[in-house]
């Protein structure tokens, strides 16, 4: 399974703005430079762009020194429409369009083309992408379809990846997943996971990695007009972000590096995601992954009600 910081790879496909291959492939090489080595991927970014970005550095690399992701269920087939991608958040041609497909023909025809893309015969990881509204065949068609490709070792590990927690939970305990990816709902700002999901993945010994620590950049950088799960901030958690960057602040430290911390602390959480458009951002990302955070910004936060006083924090004990 992942460990530490990994790099989710949408930002590299042009999510929201353009970036070119140069910019993707400096971005990638930077997380390598860092000691970043659990990559994660899906068709979804950028109609197969960010699969193909990161499989012309990845390639460069030993097979065996890095843990690859990819996501299946949207299946991409290709379009003449012309335009831009960006009804679905990016900034490339629209030269396919996405179906939803839980079947495990769909399964297998979908890993297929992202193992062209990527330009490997195998992933570590495959999850399934997103099947909020795809449950019954996702349980019954999917689940059997990723199993089967694990027992072959096409894929080395299985999962979900999704953007809530009550599905997750289901998926850990009711399938035999390896590992869930939650996005979002594990943050400084939503501690939703903490309910069900992470306390159930502890039991099963199911990995959870954790994506959008930053919900989608008010924790990154918290002012108005920032986008919170890819959405206008509402006021409220916006005022709530401010006073938790005005803690940090006061003990030396970013939000950021709060953020990522926290995400980490959890005893089910193995990997922490982050997603990065250029080398700087990768950088900055690096950097305050590394850096400590001290107890008493903690306690602080939930001395005023900021946290809530069962979440564990790094280096206490969360029994």
């Amino acid at each position: 399974m992942p460990h530490g910081l990994g790099l989710g790879t949408a930002g590299i496909a042009g999510l929201y703005t353009e970036v070119t291959d140069e910019q993707a492939y400096e971005a990638v090489s930077a997380a390598w430079q860092r000691g970043i080595r659990y990559y994660d991927t899906a068709p979804h970014y950028g109609l197969g762009v960010s699969e193909r970005r990161l499989g012309a550095v990845l390639r460069e690399h030993p097979r065996e020194q890095y843990t690859l992701s990819t996501k299946v269920g949207r299946r991409l087939e290709p379009s003449s429409d012309g335009g831009d991608d960006l009804a679905h958040g990016f900034a490339v041609p629209a030269t396919h369009r996405r179906v939803w497909d839980f079947t495990a023909d769909g399964i297998r025809r979908t890993l297929d083309a992202s193992l062209e893309r990527l330009g490997v015969n195998r992933v570590d990881i495959v999850y399934l992408h997103d099947p909020d509204d795809h449950a019954e065949q996702a349980f019954r068609e999917a689940c059997p379809a990723l199993e089967k490709l694990r027992s072959e070792g096409v894929v080395g590990a299985i999962g979900a990846g999704m953007n809530q927690a009550e599905m997750l939970t289901r998926f850990v305990r009711e399938t035999d997943v390896d590992v869930v990816l939650c996005a979002g709902r594990y943050t400084l700002l939503d501690q939703s996971a903490l309910t069900e999901l992470l306390p159930a993945a502890v039991a099963r010994g199911v990995s959870v990695v954790i994506g959008g620590a930053f919900n989608s950049g008010l924790l990154a950088d918290p002012k108005p007009g920032a986008t919170y799960d890819y959405a206008a901030v509402p006021p409220e958690l916006l005022d709530r972000a401010l006073r938790m960057q005005a803690v940090a602040e006061r003990h030396g430290i970013s939000l950021r590096a709060a953020a990522l911390a926290f995400c980490a602390a959890h005893p089910a959480v193995t990997s922490v995601l982050v997603g990065a458009r250029s080398a700087a951002e990768v950088h900055d990302c690096a950097d305050q992954f590394a850096t400590p955070v001290p107890a008493a910004f903690w306690q602080e936060l939930r001395e005023s009600g900021l946290l809530p006083a069962h979440a564990p924090v790094p280096a206490e004990d969360p029994s």
